[in-house]
């Protein structure tokens, strides 16, 4: 991605229309580094939370019952971890952030997407100190509830930040920056619970006190980034909201930019309540993509398989150290392919990037079920060969995964509500993420229990829906500017042209 390349109206993409002046430059780089760091809190949780619950110092202390049927001799492999209060301390922070996003919608719109991503890293802190500190298992879940609402806050106010500061031809793969912090994030997460298990029997502690380290960075961070012109002048702080504009474009010709966005938010201003504008047919597009976006991105699997990583590695015969290690090298493959994917989404657009991975993730789950149907039963372990083999699979699914539905399932709902209802919908989407993951995180160790090795049948059969869905519905979104979506994308598509309202202009090109 090169600093200082100009782009011009020849660069619109796809479907013709003009496309504003300005440059990539190193300060628009800098401001989506800082804020991506969000994405950095919520990777380091979500690949935390499955290294901790597999030591044996944390379960000691906090679910006895499950240690002991750990180190049960005759246990069921697939039944060692199915504990309602393990599942909870996991769970419990996707469904305070559910109900932080709602709240967080509020707060973006009313103060900005700066003061947003402040409030998330101070949220986040304190559920890292109670953590850190915990002696009981109320302490703890109290903690996960804390840091759940940072990640509510955090997951609404920056994907909508990288969305509105990158010029339009680079709004993908700079948008991806939160997808590669993630994946970054549960990378870190990983290794440090991979020394951390060894150190007796304080370990756990140092894991999830180092949670703490992007929360700090991202508030940090927050005082030196802008916030951005769309949130300054639909605040009335147009002034501002221009010179912003100039400096992250690196040019004085932001004028019909500047024009077009003012031109929203005057359309914006006339809505007085969002959720229930949200609620209007010509929003229903856009709402019903950006939930499903998320239950698809959960319906995968993916979380099951980050979450429990360590977990389900002991589950095919890998003892601590050799899970551990594992599922460091899942995650080093899921940063590498999100890179990928930074690479790309502007290239071959998010369609291709979602197809091609529904196909790739298909076939992998069903190589993945199938062999631990065949080879593992409910005691005993995998042969060492076939062991590493499971390993290969799962990494070739989340290769796939992270150059697709990982970061596209968090860019197409931030790029394509109109400002009215921008923050009100990404709010629905993000909640849609965290409810869905709750049910996920809660349910699978129970899943896996049951279902056994058919649990990934089960995933397969959703991402054939998925596929589906991204057929028939799914418009592509590359390099449209995100005030001009209703105009170019959703009155053109055969299916949701029905819900437009033709005889609505929408907005000026002037």
């Amino acid at each position: 991605m090169a600093v200082g390349m100009a782009i011009s109206s020849a660069d619109a993409g796809d479907g013709g229309g003009f496309a504003f002046d300005g440059k990539m430059n190193k300060f628009v780089i800098l401001c989506c580094i800082i804020a991506s760091t969000g994405g950095l809190m919520f990777g380091y949780d979500i690949g935390i939370s499955g290294g901790v619950t597999a030591m044996d110092d944390f379960l000691e202390k906090f679910f006895h019952s499950v240690y002991l049927k750990k180190h049960h001799a005759h246990e069921d492999n697939y039944c060692k971890y199915n504990n309602q209060g393990l599942q909870l301390f996991t769970s419990s922070l996707y469904l305070a952030a559910l109900v932080a996003s709602f709240f967080a919608s509020y707060v973006c719109s009313k103060y900005g997407r700066k003061f947003t991503m402040q409030v998330a890293a101070f949220i986040f802190l304190l559920g890292v100190l109670f953590n850190g500190a915990a002696f009981h298992v109320a302490m703890l879940i109290g903690g996960r509830l804390l840091l759940g609402c940072g990640i509510g806050f955090a997951n609404q106010a920056v994907p909508l930040f990288l969305s509105e500061i990158a010029p339009v031809k680079y709004r993908g793969g700079l948008n991806i920056l939160f997808q590669l912090m993630v994946t970054i994030g549960i990378l870190i997460a990983n290794l440090v619970n991979f020394f951390m298990e060894k150190i007796h029997p304080w370990g756990w502690r140092v894991s999830l006190s180092l949670a703490g380290v992007p929360a700090m960075l991202l508030l940090i961070g927050s005082f030196v980034i802008p916030e951005t012109p769309t949130s300054l002048i639909e605040r009335g702080q147009q002034n501002q909201g221009l010179e912003t504009l100039r400096k992250i474009r690196g040019t004085e010709n932001v004028e019909k930019e500047y024009q077009e966005i003012v031109h929203a938010c005057e359309m914006a201003h006339e809505v007085k309540h969002p959720f229930r504008n949200l609620m209007k047919r010509k929003s229903r597009p856009q709402l019903v993509i950006a939930i499903l976006m998320q239950v698809f991105q959960q319906f995968t699997g993916i979380n099951a398989i980050m979450f429990y990583a360590p977990v389900l590695f002991q589950t095919i015969g890998f003892h601590n150290n050799a899970s551990l290690m594992s599922a460091v090298i899942t995650g080093i493959v899921n940063v590498v392919s999100t890179i990928v994917s930074i690479v790309l989404v502007d290239i071959l657009g998010r369609r291709m990037l979602l197809l091609e991975a529904c196909a790739q993730m298909f076939v992998s789950q069903l190589a993945i079920g199938s062999t631990l149907m065949v080879h593992l039963e409910s005691t005993g372990s995998l042969t060492k060969i076939t062991s590493i083999a499971v390993v290969c699979l799962v990494c070739v699914y989340v290769m796939s995964f992270a150059w697709s539905w990982g970061p596209l399932g968090w860019l197409i709902p931030s790029e394509i509500f109109p400002v009215e209802t921008r923050t009100a919908g990404y709010a629905f989407a993000v909640s849609s993420n965290m409810l869905f993951t709750f049910l996920i995180a809660q349910a699978f160790l129970s899943m896996l229990c049951s279902m056994k090795a058919a649990v990934f049948f089960f995933f397969a059969v959703w991402i054939i829906i998925m596929g589906l869905f991204t057929i028939f519905l799914l418009p592509e979104t590359k390099g449209i500017p995100i005030d001009e979506m209703t105009d170019r994308v959703w009155k053109q598509h055969w299916f949701w042209r029905r819900f437009m309202d033709h005889d609505t202009p929408g907005p000026s090109r002037v």
